[in-house]
């Protein structure tokens, strides 16, 4: 394909080719909707790549596999949705607590339980709280588009293994589902030299272990302490997001995935009808995008977020506006997705509110 030629495809299947763009060479996973187009299109690619493609028999064994994979220092991922993401839980913990880096994939469904599989945003807790016992986080990418999704597959790897953490890329089945033009990125030639990966030593340097056990309290005390420093600096290096409108508006509307291309059709409607409404996009779910929402309380008179849960990211946005001005919620659950013409109406019922 030429540089800057653009082919139609499926966010699953561009995240995927993304992936093997960037060097990854092992997938495993289960089959499950809305994600499963991701894991076929990886069967059939991987192979021609000189790749592993390995449908598990479950779960949790394909994130242990991931495990494995990781730990020998190659560029692995998996990829699922909700209730399997739930089921991976533990082995995410393991792969954190072991300092490794891989890509997670969770295009989400309706829940709790088995749900739907219609498109949600109720695992935003999930993900941004750590997926799995124990202090740890993982870096949480948003994607808006399908361009993004490949793009953010792509970083994805880099990032993970600049840090040695796991990273998601969280969407949902709408973005999974839908098809749009992608331009997708040069593939990889060099990768980044891993001399901590147990990949034998022939007795000529230390032999490496990948573990997350610690019989010692303080170690691991310590340990967590050394990870906590590098969390740190992802805070003030990886946080990303987007602005529209945000410079003079009155109501900022906060939106991240799916519901933010609704939430911008629905602020561009208000500009028109002269409400001065805006969107913040955080396109890093963790690490929230905190110095960049806070710029906007000086002179943002109300906030709303739209989600499509029962108001998850709500919270972080009122942690960062710390009470200096109303933040409310919109949200549809259950796999029913927001319309702009409700988004608009809630703009402008709020900006009746604020001018009486």
């Amino acid at each position: 394909m030429a540089q800057n030629e653009k082919v139609l495809m499926k966010g699953n299947e561009a995240i995927a080719e993304s992936a093997i763009r960037a060097g990854c060479r092992f997938f495993f996973g289960y089959p499950i909707t809305p994600q499963t187009e991701l894991a076929a299109y990886m069967s059939k690619r991987m192979p021609k790549v000189e790749g592993t493609y390995l449908q598990a028999e479950s779960e949790v064994a394909a994130i242990n596999m991931v495990y494995g994979a990781a730990a020998a220092g190659a560029r692995v991922m998996t990829s699922s949705s909700s209730p399997g993401i739930s089921l991976k839980s533990e082995g995410v913990s393991y792969i954190a607590g072991a300092d490794l880096p891989c890509l997670i994939v969770n295009i989400e469904r309706g829940g709790p339980g088995l749900g739907s599989i219609q498109p949600s945003q109720s695992d935003y807790w999930q993900a941004t709280r750590a997926l799995g016992h124990g202090d740890y986080h993982m870096v949480v990418y948003a994607p808006a588009t399908v361009q993004e999704m490949a793009d953010l597959s792509y970083k994805a790897f880099d990032v993970a293994d600049k840090y040695r953490t796991p990273v998601m890329i969280l969407g949902d089945g709408m973005l999974g589902q839908m098809m749009e033009p992608v331009s997708l990125p040069e593939p990889r030639t060099e990768l980044p030299e891993k001399p901590w990966a147990t990949t034998g030593h022939r007795g000529q340097r230390e032999h490496n272990v990948a573990n997350s056990l610690y019989l010692s309290a303080e170690e691991l005390e310590r340990t967590n302490f050394e990870r906590f420093e590098r969390y740190d600096i992802i805070k003030r290096e990886e946080a990303l997001s987007e602005e529209v409108d945000c410079d003079d508006a009155d109501i900022i509307v906060v939106a991240f995935g799916a519901s933010s291309r609704i939430a911008r059709s629905a602020v561009k409607e208000a500009r028109k009808q002269g409400i001065k409404a805006g969107l913040f996009r955080p396109i890093t779910l963790w690490p929230f995008p905190v110095e960049a929402l806070a710029a906007t309380v000086g002179h943002a008179k109300a906030y709303l977020t739209v989600e499509m849960n029962m108001g998850q990211m709500v919270e972080d946005v009122r942690l960062v506006v710390e009470g200096r001005a109303p933040v409310e919620f919109y949200g549809r659950t259950g796999g029913v997705i927001p319309t702009p013409d409700e988004v608009l109406e809630q703009i402008r019922a709020i900006d009746e509110r604020l001018g009486e």
